[in-house]
């Protein structure tokens, strides 16, 4: 039986790791200084990181749930990744508080850092979305697991093969942090531990028992986490597959209570659902006071979210102090936090997706850019990879090959002494990386048919 139990000292580590000569190796930020004098905590540097990153910026081309929506208030994934920020450090200073006066916390730490690390893992947990979102997803892994493209997976070992057939989102986006961004292959962001072992949802590869349905690490990254695992303490539950940070479950109920609730204001704002529909599956949480009067239906709306997400949020924090010595000893039990809450938040919750998934997500023009996602991604990977492919194992290529590659010279060029895999994941950077305006364009312009003279 495993005793072994995860403690906060080092669950909360601020150790940050670099690539140096192919070794993972601790790093200090120059800005560290700064947290001396509390102008910024290392967890508040990390923040900045994001906030100041490409690939976040660019989260604001890319929709939530309505592809290319032409609607000005509908959600696109920076406005969704900011609110999940917000609803992440309420749960986590809530929780922070919690663990305070219950005397879990360790000396040298207050409530609000508990707080920033949340708000930091739910500020980038989407980094890693593909273009037109879990289609975009659905059309890469569909592209690299056709059969008539088995020809360009040859040489690629089992863990490296399932990566490339299987573009997830999450592993993405510590891949963004933890490679790409800032020091590209010295260490990404650089993040603190506690940050990146907050965002692991999923901590394991693709050679786990669930690993072709949800992962959080490409082989690319798994050097770096080992080390971060290390670090954290956390638990080892097989091969390259451990516990999952107890701070990552908040991430994950602030994305779903956001994702939940927020998509019906954007089905209001789209005429998809009346205010009514949405005040009768919000009146399980919210009470109106009396003497409140709303100016709109809009307006009301709005009001009965915040309220039902304030429930949401004590109900979350509650049900964590509950089980956080499952959380602590690996061995949670919950599919997740939210799976544990009250009846009327569980009740709620299932209420406003079930909505979505009947209402809002079988939307005509919604269908039609998703069968239109297959091939547009299609097309890229049609030029891309057999281009890679050319100059790395054929060892020769020509000029539209040639073309084909120059496209990734401003992101991450392919080299001819990358391996196959690199290669490939490389180009999954490039198209994983794009936003929905652009990977549209970039399929019509390469179709020949928008050529003008």
């Amino acid at each position: 039986p495993m005793t072994a139990k995860m403690n906060w000292q080092n669950l909360l580590s601020t150790q940050r790791f670099r690539t140096k000569d192919g070794e993972i190796v601790p790093t200090v930020t120059p800005s560290t200084q700064e947290g001396a004098d509390a102008l910024r905590t290392d967890f508040h540097i990390d923040y900045d990181r994001v906030v100041f990153s490409g690939s976040f910026r660019r989260l604001g081309r890319k929709t939530q749930v309505h592809p290319l929506a032409e609607h000005d208030l509908t959600h696109n994934r920076l406005t969704h990744s900011v609110e999940v920020a917000s609803v992440g450090r309420s749960i986590g200073n809530r929780v922070g508080v919690m663990l305070q006066a219950g005397g879990f916390l360790p000396e040298g730490n207050t409530p609000s850092d508990i707080g920033a690390v949340v708000q930091v893992a739910c500020l980038a947990h989407d980094l890693g979305n593909p273009p037109f979102g879990h289609t975009g997803e659905d059309a890469l892994r569909h592209w690299f697991r056709n059969p008539q493209n088995g020809k360009y997976l040859q040489g690629l070992n089992q863990a490296e093969r399932n990566d490339v057939q299987t573009y997830e989102g999450n592993a993405h986006s510590l891949r963004i942090l933890a490679s790409l961004e800032m020091y590209p292959n010295g260490g990404g962001m650089r993040l603190t531990s506690a940050t990146i072992g907050a965002l692991l949802k999923y901590p394991w590869t693709t050679l786990h028992e669930n690993g072709l349905k949800k992962f959080n690490i490409y082989q690319t990254e798994l050097p770096f986490i080992r080390r971060v695992a290390d670090e954290l303490g956390l638990i080892e539950l097989g091969a390259d597959y451990w516990a999952r940070h107890p701070l990552s479950y908040l991430m994950e109920a602030a994305d779903d209570i956001c994702y939940a609730l927020l998509d019906l204001e954007d089905a209001v704002e789209l005429d998809l659902l009346s205010d009514a529909e949405v005040e009768s599956i919000l009146s399980e949480l919210t009470f109106i006071e009396p003497t409140w009067h709303a100016q709109s239906g809009r307006q009301r709306c709005a009001m009965l979210r915040g309220i039902a997400i304030g429930r949401a949020i004590e109900d979350v924090a509650q049900t964590f102090m509950m089980h956080q010595s499952d959380l602590l000893a690996g061995c949670f039990k919950g599919k997740d936090l939210l799976a544990l809450c009250s009846p009327a938040v569980q009740n709620t919750l299932e209420k406003a997706k079930e909505l979505a998934r009947t209402r809002i997500f079988r939307h005509h023009t919604k269908l039609i850019t998703e069968i239109a996602t297959f091939p547009c991604l299609g097309s890229i990977l049609d030029l891309l990879v057999p281009a890679a492919y050319a100059l790395i194992v054929e060892k020769k290529t020509d000029v539209r090959k040639s073309l084909a590659l120059e496209l990734l010279k401003n992101s991450e060029p392919i080299l001819e002494s990358d391996s196959l895999y690199q290669a490939y994941m490389k180009i999954l950077d490039f198209a994983g990386g794009m936003t929905d305006n652009a990977a549209a364009k970039m399929a019509r312009d390469l179709s020949g048919l928008g050529i003008r003279g």
